[in-house]
Protein backbone atom coordinates (compact mmCIF):
# COMPACT_ATOMS: atom_id res chain seq x y z
CA UNK A 1 0.00 0.00 0.00
CA UNK A 2 2.82 2.36 0.80
CA UNK A 3 5.19 1.69 -2.09
CA UNK A 4 4.33 4.84 -3.99
CA UNK A 5 7.43 6.89 -3.41
CA UNK A 6 9.09 6.30 -6.76
CA UNK A 7 5.92 6.90 -8.72
CA UNK A 8 5.09 10.02 -6.78
CA UNK A 9 8.56 11.48 -7.14
CA UNK A 10 8.37 10.94 -10.88
CA UNK A 11 5.09 12.81 -11.06
CA UNK A 12 6.33 15.51 -8.71
CA UNK A 13 9.39 16.07 -10.88
CA UNK A 14 7.06 17.07 -13.70
CA UNK A 15 5.46 19.85 -11.69
CA UNK A 16 6.86 23.16 -12.97
CA UNK A 17 6.49 26.86 -12.45
CA UNK A 18 6.37 27.41 -8.71
CA UNK A 19 4.58 30.72 -8.33
CA UNK A 20 5.40 33.54 -5.96
CA UNK A 21 3.37 33.33 -2.74
CA UNK A 22 0.81 35.72 -1.32
CA UNK A 23 -2.01 35.57 1.19
CA UNK A 24 -4.52 34.55 -1.46
CA UNK A 25 -4.83 31.55 -3.72
CA UNK A 26 -1.93 31.58 -6.13
CA UNK A 27 -1.80 28.29 -8.01
CA UNK A 28 -4.89 26.48 -9.15
CA UNK A 29 -5.32 23.15 -10.88
CA UNK A 30 -8.68 22.52 -12.50
CA UNK A 31 -10.13 19.83 -14.69
CA UNK A 32 -9.78 20.56 -18.41
CA UNK A 33 -13.50 21.20 -18.80
CA UNK A 34 -13.58 23.64 -15.87
CA UNK A 35 -15.23 21.15 -13.52
CA UNK A 36 -13.50 19.25 -10.72
CA UNK A 37 -13.33 16.09 -12.79
CA UNK A 38 -15.62 13.47 -14.22
CA UNK A 39 -15.67 11.08 -11.28
CA UNK A 40 -18.75 11.62 -9.13
CA UNK A 41 -16.89 11.20 -5.85
CA UNK A 42 -13.85 13.22 -6.88
CA UNK A 43 -16.04 16.06 -8.11
CA UNK A 44 -17.16 16.65 -4.52
CA UNK A 45 -13.67 17.72 -3.47
CA UNK A 46 -11.41 20.74 -3.84
CA UNK A 47 -7.97 20.60 -2.24
CA UNK A 48 -6.16 23.51 -0.61
CA UNK A 49 -2.76 23.61 1.05
CA UNK A 50 -1.69 26.22 3.60
CA UNK A 51 1.97 26.98 4.19
CA UNK A 52 3.34 27.41 7.69
CA UNK A 53 6.05 30.04 8.26
CA UNK A 54 7.79 29.31 4.95
CA UNK A 55 6.78 29.23 1.32
CA UNK A 56 6.55 26.71 -1.49
CA UNK A 57 10.15 27.27 -2.56
CA UNK A 58 11.67 26.27 0.81
CA UNK A 59 13.07 22.95 -0.47
CA UNK A 60 11.51 21.35 2.60
CA UNK A 61 8.08 20.87 4.17
CA UNK A 62 6.08 23.41 2.22
CA UNK A 63 7.53 22.77 -1.21
CA UNK A 64 7.36 18.99 -0.87
CA UNK A 65 3.76 19.07 0.30
CA UNK A 66 2.77 21.61 -2.34
CA UNK A 67 4.29 19.58 -5.15
CA UNK A 68 2.70 16.36 -3.90
CA UNK A 69 -0.74 17.99 -3.67
CA UNK A 70 -0.42 19.59 -7.07
CA UNK A 71 0.84 16.42 -8.75
CA UNK A 72 -2.06 14.42 -7.33
CA UNK A 73 -4.67 17.01 -8.23
CA UNK A 74 -3.31 17.52 -11.74
CA UNK A 75 -3.33 13.77 -12.34
CA UNK A 76 -6.89 13.37 -11.09
CA UNK A 77 -8.51 16.60 -12.35
CA UNK A 78 -9.08 17.96 -8.85
CA UNK A 79 -9.13 21.70 -8.23
CA UNK A 80 -6.19 22.81 -6.08
CA UNK A 81 -4.85 26.05 -4.63
CA UNK A 82 -2.42 27.03 -1.93
CA UNK A 83 -2.54 29.85 0.59
CA UNK A 84 0.28 31.59 2.42
CA UNK A 85 -0.41 33.37 5.75
CA UNK A 86 0.74 36.95 6.20
CA UNK A 87 2.46 36.13 9.48
CA UNK A 88 3.85 33.27 11.54
CA UNK A 89 1.04 32.83 14.06
CA UNK A 90 -2.12 30.82 14.54
CA UNK A 91 -4.44 33.74 13.82
CA UNK A 92 -2.94 34.21 10.35
CA UNK A 93 -3.05 30.49 9.62
CA UNK A 94 -6.70 30.29 10.72
CA UNK A 95 -7.42 33.26 8.47
CA UNK A 96 -6.14 31.23 5.53
CA UNK A 97 -8.41 28.34 6.51
CA UNK A 98 -11.30 30.82 6.54
CA UNK A 99 -10.31 32.04 3.08
CA UNK A 100 -9.96 28.53 1.68
CA UNK A 101 -13.33 27.42 3.03
CA UNK A 102 -14.96 30.60 1.71
CA UNK A 103 -13.51 29.72 -1.70
CA UNK A 104 -15.13 26.29 -1.54
CA UNK A 105 -12.16 24.12 -0.59
CA UNK A 106 -13.13 21.17 1.59
CA UNK A 107 -9.86 19.21 1.91
CA UNK A 108 -7.14 21.30 3.56
CA UNK A 109 -3.56 20.05 3.87
CA UNK A 110 -1.33 21.68 6.50
CA UNK A 111 2.38 20.79 6.90
CA UNK A 112 4.21 21.41 10.16
CA UNK A 113 3.85 21.33 13.94
CA UNK A 114 2.86 25.01 13.95
CA UNK A 115 -0.66 24.02 12.83
CA UNK A 116 -1.58 22.59 16.24
CA UNK A 117 -3.43 25.77 17.18
CA UNK A 118 -5.08 25.97 13.77
CA UNK A 119 -6.54 22.50 14.24
CA UNK A 120 -7.89 23.41 17.67
CA UNK A 121 -9.61 26.51 16.32
CA UNK A 122 -10.70 25.45 12.84
CA UNK A 123 -11.73 21.82 13.22
CA UNK A 124 -14.84 22.58 15.26
CA UNK A 125 -15.69 25.67 13.23
CA UNK A 126 -15.67 23.71 9.96
CA UNK A 127 -16.84 20.15 10.71
CA UNK A 128 -17.62 19.55 7.03
CA UNK A 129 -14.00 20.17 5.98
CA UNK A 130 -11.43 17.37 6.04
CA UNK A 131 -8.12 18.51 7.56
CA UNK A 132 -4.86 16.68 6.83
CA UNK A 133 -2.05 17.74 9.17
CA UNK A 134 1.49 16.52 8.56
CA UNK A 135 3.90 16.45 11.50
CA UNK A 136 1.28 17.65 13.98
CA UNK A 137 1.46 15.52 17.11
CA UNK A 138 -0.84 15.16 20.10
CA UNK A 139 1.46 17.41 22.11
CA UNK A 140 1.16 20.20 19.53
CA UNK A 141 -2.62 20.08 19.81
CA UNK A 142 -2.62 19.86 23.60
CA UNK A 143 -0.19 22.73 23.93
CA UNK A 144 -2.42 24.91 21.76
CA UNK A 145 -5.68 23.97 23.48
CA UNK A 146 -7.31 24.72 26.81
CA UNK A 147 -7.00 21.93 29.40
CA UNK A 148 -10.23 20.31 30.53
CA UNK A 149 -12.04 21.91 33.47
CA UNK A 150 -9.38 24.63 33.62
CA UNK A 151 -6.83 22.35 35.28
CA UNK A 152 -3.17 22.83 34.45
CA UNK A 153 -2.03 20.08 32.13
CA UNK A 154 1.06 18.26 33.38
CA UNK A 155 2.14 16.66 30.07
CA UNK A 156 2.01 13.16 31.53
CA UNK A 157 1.21 10.93 28.54
CA UNK A 158 -0.91 8.70 30.79
CA UNK A 159 -3.33 11.61 31.18
CA UNK A 160 -3.53 12.64 27.53
CA UNK A 161 -7.06 12.84 26.22
CA UNK A 162 -6.25 14.77 23.11
CA UNK A 163 -9.61 14.32 21.42
CA UNK A 164 -11.16 16.53 24.07
CA UNK A 165 -9.07 19.42 22.76
CA UNK A 166 -10.31 19.52 19.17
CA UNK A 167 -13.03 18.26 16.86
CA UNK A 168 -11.24 15.09 15.78
CA UNK A 169 -13.89 13.64 13.45
CA UNK A 170 -12.59 15.71 10.54
CA UNK A 171 -8.83 15.67 11.23
CA UNK A 172 -6.08 13.22 10.26
CA UNK A 173 -2.59 13.80 11.63
CA UNK A 174 0.60 12.03 10.57
CA UNK A 175 3.80 12.14 12.58
CA UNK A 176 7.08 10.45 11.83
CA UNK A 177 9.77 8.48 13.61
CA UNK A 178 12.50 11.00 12.85
CA UNK A 179 14.79 9.31 15.34
CA UNK A 180 15.07 6.35 12.95
CA UNK A 181 16.32 8.24 9.89
CA UNK A 182 18.42 10.45 12.17
CA UNK A 183 20.05 7.26 13.44
CA UNK A 184 20.61 6.04 9.88
CA UNK A 185 22.32 9.31 8.94
CA UNK A 186 24.59 9.35 12.00
CA UNK A 187 25.50 5.69 11.60
CA UNK A 188 26.26 6.16 7.89
CA UNK A 189 28.42 9.25 8.51
CA UNK A 190 30.73 7.45 10.93
CA UNK A 191 30.91 4.35 8.75
CA UNK A 192 31.87 6.65 5.88
CA UNK A 193 34.84 7.89 7.91
CA UNK A 194 33.70 11.08 9.68
CA UNK A 195 34.70 11.34 13.32
CA UNK A 196 34.01 15.00 14.19
CA UNK A 197 30.37 15.76 13.52
CA UNK A 198 27.90 18.50 14.30
CA UNK A 199 24.14 18.72 14.76
CA UNK A 200 22.60 22.11 13.89
CA UNK A 201 18.90 21.95 14.76
CA UNK A 202 16.32 24.58 13.91
CA UNK A 203 14.23 24.93 17.04
CA UNK A 204 14.17 22.48 19.94
CA UNK A 205 10.73 21.12 19.08
CA UNK A 206 10.04 17.38 19.40
CA UNK A 207 10.49 16.47 15.72
CA UNK A 208 13.86 18.23 15.50
CA UNK A 209 14.96 16.77 18.81
CA UNK A 210 14.06 13.28 17.66
CA UNK A 211 16.20 13.77 14.57
CA UNK A 212 19.11 14.95 16.69
CA UNK A 213 18.83 12.31 19.37
CA UNK A 214 18.58 9.57 16.76
CA UNK A 215 21.62 11.04 15.01
CA UNK A 216 23.67 10.88 18.22
CA UNK A 217 22.60 7.28 18.80
CA UNK A 218 23.56 6.30 15.26
CA UNK A 219 26.97 7.97 15.57
CA UNK A 220 27.49 6.25 18.91
CA UNK A 221 26.52 2.81 17.59
CA UNK A 222 28.81 3.00 14.56
CA UNK A 223 31.70 4.28 16.68
CA UNK A 224 31.20 1.42 19.15
CA UNK A 225 31.20 -1.13 16.33
CA UNK A 226 34.41 0.31 14.90
CA UNK A 227 36.03 0.61 18.34
CA UNK A 228 36.72 4.35 17.88
CA UNK A 229 34.42 5.86 20.50
CA UNK A 230 37.26 7.79 22.14
CA UNK A 231 37.96 9.67 18.92
CA UNK A 232 34.40 10.54 17.86
CA UNK A 233 32.75 13.83 18.89
CA UNK A 234 29.38 15.42 18.16
CA UNK A 235 28.93 19.18 18.63
CA UNK A 236 25.23 19.88 19.30
CA UNK A 237 23.34 23.19 19.00
CA UNK A 238 20.00 24.74 17.97
CA UNK A 239 19.75 27.91 15.91
CA UNK A 240 16.39 28.72 17.55
CA UNK A 241 14.96 29.46 14.11
CA UNK A 242 14.29 27.60 10.88
CA UNK A 243 16.41 29.70 8.57
CA UNK A 244 20.07 30.47 8.23
CA UNK A 245 21.52 33.95 8.73
CA UNK A 246 24.86 35.69 9.22
CA UNK A 247 25.02 34.88 12.93
CA UNK A 248 24.44 31.17 12.42
CA UNK A 249 26.85 31.07 9.50
CA UNK A 250 29.51 32.65 11.73
CA UNK A 251 28.82 30.00 14.36
CA UNK A 252 29.22 27.29 11.74
CA UNK A 253 32.45 28.93 10.52
CA UNK A 254 33.83 28.40 14.01
CA UNK A 255 32.78 24.75 13.99
CA UNK A 256 34.32 23.97 10.63
CA UNK A 257 37.40 26.20 10.80
CA UNK A 258 38.33 26.23 14.49
CA UNK A 259 36.87 23.08 16.05
CA UNK A 260 37.57 20.96 12.99
CA UNK A 261 34.03 19.68 12.43
CA UNK A 262 33.91 17.65 9.22
CA UNK A 263 30.18 17.26 8.62
CA UNK A 264 27.08 19.00 10.04
CA UNK A 265 23.58 17.55 10.13
CA UNK A 266 21.59 20.72 9.30
CA UNK A 267 18.17 19.89 10.64
CA UNK A 268 15.52 22.57 10.31
CA UNK A 269 14.03 23.92 7.10
CA UNK A 270 16.26 26.56 5.53
CA UNK A 271 18.91 26.50 8.26
CA UNK A 272 21.01 24.34 5.93
CA UNK A 273 22.10 27.55 4.15
CA UNK A 274 24.31 28.58 7.05
CA UNK A 275 25.92 25.15 7.34
CA UNK A 276 26.49 24.99 3.58
CA UNK A 277 27.94 28.51 3.38
CA UNK A 278 30.41 27.69 6.13
CA UNK A 279 31.24 24.25 4.74
CA UNK A 280 32.00 25.68 1.30
CA UNK A 281 34.90 27.70 2.74
CA UNK A 282 36.80 24.62 3.95
CA UNK A 283 35.52 21.81 1.73
CA UNK A 284 33.31 20.63 4.58
CA UNK A 285 30.29 18.35 4.35
CA UNK A 286 26.57 18.66 5.20
CA UNK A 287 23.75 16.18 5.89
CA UNK A 288 20.30 17.25 4.68
CA UNK A 289 16.92 16.73 6.29
CA UNK A 290 13.24 15.95 5.60
CA UNK A 291 13.75 15.47 1.85
CA UNK A 292 16.72 14.67 -0.37
CA UNK A 293 18.50 18.03 -0.18
CA UNK A 294 21.56 17.04 -2.20
CA UNK A 295 20.65 19.22 -5.16
CA UNK A 296 20.33 22.43 -3.17
CA UNK A 297 23.20 21.76 -0.76
CA UNK A 298 25.57 20.72 -3.53
CA UNK A 299 24.90 24.06 -5.21
CA UNK A 300 27.25 25.46 -2.54
CA UNK A 301 29.95 22.96 -3.44
CA UNK A 302 29.99 19.84 -5.59
CA UNK A 303 29.75 16.68 -3.51
CA UNK A 304 29.04 18.54 -0.27
CA UNK A 305 26.05 16.39 0.73
CA UNK A 306 26.89 13.16 2.54
CA UNK A 307 23.25 12.03 2.75
CA UNK A 308 19.82 13.28 3.87
CA UNK A 309 17.61 12.01 6.69
CA UNK A 310 14.26 11.88 4.92
CA UNK A 311 10.67 11.43 6.01
CA UNK A 312 7.80 10.64 3.69
CA UNK A 313 5.84 13.86 3.40
CA UNK A 314 5.11 13.29 -0.28
CA UNK A 315 3.94 9.66 -0.06
CA UNK A 316 1.84 10.49 3.00
CA UNK A 317 0.13 13.30 1.12
CA UNK A 318 -0.37 11.13 -1.94
CA UNK A 319 -1.77 8.25 0.07
CA UNK A 320 -4.24 10.21 2.19
CA UNK A 321 -5.57 12.18 -0.79
CA UNK A 322 -6.12 8.91 -2.64
CA UNK A 323 -7.97 7.51 0.36
CA UNK A 324 -10.15 10.59 0.77
CA UNK A 325 -10.89 11.44 -2.83
CA UNK A 326 -10.49 8.30 -4.92
CA UNK A 327 -11.32 5.55 -2.43
CA UNK A 328 -13.94 7.33 -0.29
CA UNK A 329 -12.22 5.90 2.78
CA UNK A 330 -12.00 8.91 5.10
CA UNK A 331 -13.66 6.95 7.90
CA UNK A 332 -10.52 4.82 8.28
CA UNK A 333 -8.38 7.89 8.98
CA UNK A 334 -10.57 10.46 10.70
CA UNK A 335 -9.47 11.11 14.26
CA UNK A 336 -6.14 9.34 13.89
CA UNK A 337 -2.76 10.67 14.89
CA UNK A 338 -0.73 8.08 13.02
CA UNK A 339 2.97 7.47 13.60
CA UNK A 340 4.76 6.53 10.38
CA UNK A 341 8.14 4.88 10.19
CA UNK A 342 9.35 1.56 8.85
CA UNK A 343 6.91 -0.58 6.90
CA UNK A 344 9.44 -2.85 5.16
CA UNK A 345 12.64 -4.56 6.19
CA UNK A 346 13.40 -5.60 2.61
CA UNK A 347 12.82 -2.40 0.64
CA UNK A 348 14.23 0.74 2.32
CA UNK A 349 12.59 2.97 -0.28
CA UNK A 350 9.15 1.77 0.81
CA UNK A 351 9.61 3.26 4.28
CA UNK A 352 8.42 6.60 5.58
CA UNK A 353 11.88 7.28 7.05
CA UNK A 354 14.98 6.59 4.99
CA UNK A 355 18.21 7.74 3.37
CA UNK A 356 18.26 8.53 -0.37
CA UNK A 357 19.64 5.64 -2.42
CA UNK A 358 20.81 7.84 -5.28
CA UNK A 359 22.58 10.76 -3.59
CA UNK A 360 24.11 9.21 -0.46
CA UNK A 361 27.89 9.06 -0.80
CA UNK A 362 28.26 5.30 -0.52
CA UNK A 363 31.72 3.75 -0.48
CA UNK A 364 33.30 0.39 0.35
CA UNK A 365 33.01 1.11 4.07
CA UNK A 366 29.26 1.69 3.87
CA UNK A 367 27.52 0.33 0.81
CA UNK A 368 23.89 0.21 -0.22
CA UNK A 369 23.85 -3.41 0.93
CA UNK A 370 25.19 -2.36 4.34
CA UNK A 371 22.41 0.22 4.54
CA UNK A 372 19.79 -2.39 3.63
CA UNK A 373 21.15 -4.65 6.37
CA UNK A 374 20.88 -1.75 8.84
CA UNK A 375 17.26 -1.07 7.89
CA UNK A 376 16.39 -4.77 8.15
CA UNK A 377 17.88 -4.91 11.65
CA UNK A 378 15.89 -1.84 12.68
CA UNK A 379 12.70 -3.25 11.19
CA UNK A 380 13.19 -6.60 12.94
CA UNK A 381 13.81 -4.91 16.28
CA UNK A 382 17.45 -5.97 16.54
CA UNK A 383 18.32 -2.28 16.68
CA UNK A 384 16.14 -0.01 18.77
CA UNK A 385 16.30 3.78 18.87
CA UNK A 386 15.04 5.88 21.75
CA UNK A 387 12.65 8.75 21.00
CA UNK A 388 12.78 10.15 24.55
CA UNK A 389 13.16 13.91 24.19
CA UNK A 390 13.05 14.57 27.95
CA UNK A 391 16.74 13.80 28.39
CA UNK A 392 19.79 15.85 27.43
CA UNK A 393 21.51 15.14 24.08
CA UNK A 394 24.55 13.54 25.70
CA UNK A 395 22.34 10.96 27.42
CA UNK A 396 22.06 9.24 24.03
CA UNK A 397 25.79 8.48 23.87
CA UNK A 398 27.68 5.61 25.48
CA UNK A 399 31.15 5.74 23.92
CA UNK A 400 31.39 9.07 22.06
CA UNK A 401 31.64 12.66 23.33
CA UNK A 402 28.67 15.00 22.87
CA UNK A 403 29.12 18.73 23.48
CA UNK A 404 25.73 20.48 23.84
CA UNK A 405 25.60 24.27 23.43
CA UNK A 406 21.90 25.09 23.79
CA UNK A 407 20.70 27.82 21.42
CA UNK A 408 22.80 30.06 19.21
CA UNK A 409 20.21 32.84 19.46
Amino acid sequence: MFKRIAALLLSVSMVAGLAACSNTTTTTSTAPDGSNGDDATASDYKVAMITDYGDITDQSFNQTTYEACKAFCDANNIQFSYYKPNGDNTAERVAMVDAAVADGYNVIVMPGYAFGGTIVEASEQYPEVKFVALDVAAGDILEAGVPLQGEEYDYNPDNWNVKDYYYSDNVYCAVYQEELCGYMAGYAAVKLGYTHLGFLGGMAVPAVMRYGYGFVQGVDAAAAELGIGDSVTVEYVYGNQFNGDADITSYMDNWYQTLGVEVVFACGGGIYTSAAEAAAKVDGKVIGVDVDQAAIIDAYGAGMTVTSAMKGLAPTTQHILEEIILNDNWSSYAGQIETLGLVSGDDPEANYVQLPMESTQWDDNFTQDNYKDLVAAMFDGEITVSNDTTVEPEANATVITVNPYGNIK
